[in-house]
């Protein structure tokens, strides 16, 4: 087995609790946190893929209602952010994403791997999309996602939004309301059809390009033709 690791949400928590320690401390800590997920976390996987965001996005594009991450502007970021992401590229030989964020080239691989052959490990809600196994670090979690769980999860998403991305969803509604809205839905185009009749077309187009991760390069989204 594989693991995919979110290096991205590793360098930004390591970095947040060494604000205050020096350069070396702060990648003393990072390796003793990969080591620790390494040895004992993850004992049953052979190999290890890290993955970091880029520059470039192409969902800074699709964002039209409101700017993508737009929330995150200006607010400061930890001191030692970026030099944790040199050394998970030196160190680990992490994988930079262009075009698109870390997250895509993940389900990417892991679509390339198949759900029984890699574990993605990373806090962010977000995965879940992704059928397969998944590894939530802070809780010491192991979960399996089926594709239809994965489905409804990101059909739930494209009606709540995603606050940390600054994509606003459906006004007033949260994950309660969410699935009581898809419920009854039992194929993807009924799920797909419950969003439209309380967001209209347009907005489930463009919050669901924003929320999908793509399972293949250069994937924009489409709904369902069945």
């Amino acid at each position: 087995m594989i693991a995919l690791l979110d290096a991205d949400i590793l360098c930004y928590r390591v970095a947040a609790t060494s604000e205050n320690e020096t350069k070396d401390t702060a990648m003393h800590t990072m390796a003793s946190f990969v080591e620790d997920l390494m040895l004992f976390d993850l004992e049953e996987v052979f190999d290890f893929e890290f993955f970091l965001t880029g520059k470039t996005n192409f969902r800074y594009d699709v964002a039209v209602t409101a700017p993508y991450k737009g929330n995150r502007k200006d607010k400061p970021k930890p001191a030692h952010l970026g030099l944790l992401r040199e050394y998970m590229m030196w160190s680990f030989n992490a994988k930079m994403s262009e075009g698109q964020e870390a997250d895509d080239d993940i389900a990417i691989r892991a679509t390339e791997l198949g759900p029984e052959e890699c574990i993605i490990v990373s806090i962010d809600k977000d995965f879940l999309q992704v059928p397969g196994w998944h590894y939530n670090f802070t809780k010491r979690e192991k979960k399996w996602v089926t594709p239809e769980e994965g489905l409804r999860f990101f059909y739930t998403q494209i009606l709540t939004g995603d606050t940390a991305d600054n994509i606003k969803g459906a006004p007033g509604i949260g994950p309660v309301k969410a699935a009581k809205i898809l419920e009854d839905a039992k194929t993807e185009m009924e799920l797909y059809q419950c969003c439209v009749e309380v967001m209209g077309a347009d907005r489930v187009l463009e919050d669901a390009r924003l929320l999908w991760l793509r399972r293949e390069p250069n994937q924009l989204w489409e709904p369902p033709n069945e």
